[in-house]
């Protein structure tokens, strides 16, 4: 294994920093969700039906808020922005464990419109911190601190509301919320590099939002359609073989198989195409229904599909941080959080539809299938030549993104 790139990308000054900025500032991101499904649960004594609407709510509002936010992280940097939504953040935790159900879905709405934007700030500082041609490698890296980040914040939601109970819980992450925020504010790491900073111009939307960006973003979005369908789907085969016990060690080993793609992804001399990565995710995704017997058939069954997780989401980021001007990158990536979220709120009912017609083993085909026939339904949108990594494209240009020669 090459890891001559990664010490490349650690080396450049501040990365170190900002990759266990990654890390410690998504955990009470990615336990949030949990949390607040939990309290709907436990502390309003509601069914799933009620709390999984609180948590859609959230998901519509960082849907509508991402590409927002970014746009005004080009306009204004990023420290007013994180200084804004870290006070929305501190505000809505506060609040929040008191409130009754419906006054709950309101806020959690506008809690997800001005929502920090951890995800999306993070992957423009390694942008602007690496020169270009070390993206890939630091993207790489980026999707093996998200997935550490998802290991460790839902399980500590869910040790959180057993030892502490949902409403002391719900606190604790407005807390880590708050906490990352001022990290990043403190930290103002550059969302440019000097030579962007200095030479970009305002590129006008319609230049850079073409239906090349809008492949790599239907790319992203089908990568998370078919994680969270086939999530959903081992939820289902284990508790239909009275295993939900065993669920965490499955996801847990799930992850460990994304880190392991990630990091040798990470490490490839060449990139590769994010739509042969994410059609390859749903190809390897179908014949996990063919296995019976979950205590060795799905943990091996999904490593194929875990080892191209990371480096489908990798390469997606990749290809939209070379396709658009260092101006418009923070809505573009955005964008990108929004169609990650498209994907997640479009995978959990869809497969949810499917497995309650014909069993969990029809939820990985129609996992994978659907991923497949979406990345050919994008195929022919897909620009047939990389775009040369330039620090500022002009208007004029074609921003393409890197090869279908044959992300996150």
């Amino acid at each position: 294994m090459n890891l001559s790139p990664y010490r490349l990308v650690l080396a450049q000054p501040r990365m170190r920093a900002v990759t266990l900025l990654a890390f410690l500032s998504r955990i009470p991101a990615t336990a949030a969700g949990l949390t607040l499904t939990l309290h709907v649960l436990t502390t309003h004594k509601l069914g799933y039906a009620e709390a999984g609407l609180a948590g859609a709510f959230g998901m519509v509002g960082i849907g509508v808020g991402s590409p927002l936010a970014g746009r005004f992280v080009d306009r204004l940097g990023a420290r007013p922005v994180v200084a804004v939504t870290t006070a929305a953040q501190c505000v809505y935790w506060a609040v929040a464990p008191t409130l009754g159900y419906r006054w709950l879905l309101v806020t959690a709405f506008v809690s997800g419109v001005l929502c920090i934007p951890v995800f999306g700030l993070i992957r423009q500082y390694m942008a602007a911190l690496v020169p270009a041609e070390q993206r890939r490698t630091a993207f790489a890296v980026d999707s093996m601190a998200v997935e550490l980040s998802y290991m460790l914040g839902p399980a500590l939601a869910v040790a959180g509301v057993t030892a502490f109970g949902s409403t002391r819980t719900m606190y604790l992450v407005g807390a880590g919320l708050v906490a990352a925020g001022v990290s990043m504010i403190v930290m103002n790491p550059p969302v440019q590099s000097e030579e962007e900073a200095r030479t970009a111009t305002r590129v006008p939307r319609r230049a850079w939002l073409n239906r090349g960006l809008v492949a790599v973003l239907a790319a992203t979005a089908t990568a998370t359609f078919v994680l969270s369908a086939t999530e959903l789907s081992v939820v289902a085969s284990l508790t239909n073989a009275h295993a939900t016990a065993w669920t965490g060690l499955v996801i847990a080993l799930w992850c460990v198989y994304s880190l392991i793609g990630g990091f040798v992804y990470g490490g490839l001399r060449r990139p590769v195409a994010p739509l042969l990565l994410v059609g390859g995710l749903g190809v390897m995704t179908v014949p996990v229904a063919l296995f019976d017997g979950w205590w060795w058939l799905l943990p091996i069954a999904l490593i194929p599909g875990g080892l191209l997780t990371a480096p489908s989401l990798a390469a997606t980021v990749d290809s939209l941080s070379s396709c658009v001007p260092a101006s418009a990158r923070g809505e573009a990536m955005g964008l990108h959080g929004t169609a990650l979220t498209i994907g997640i709120a479009a995978g959990s009912p869809v497969a949810g539809a499917v497995i309650d017609a014909h069993g969990p083993t029809w939820g990985y085909a129609m996992a994978g299938g659907v991923g497949v026939l979406l990345v050919l339904a994008a195929a022919p949108f897909w620009p047939r030549h990389a775009p040369t990594r330039s620090a500022t494209p002009t208007a004029t240009a074609t921003p393409v993104p890197p090869i279908m020669k044959v992300t996150s």
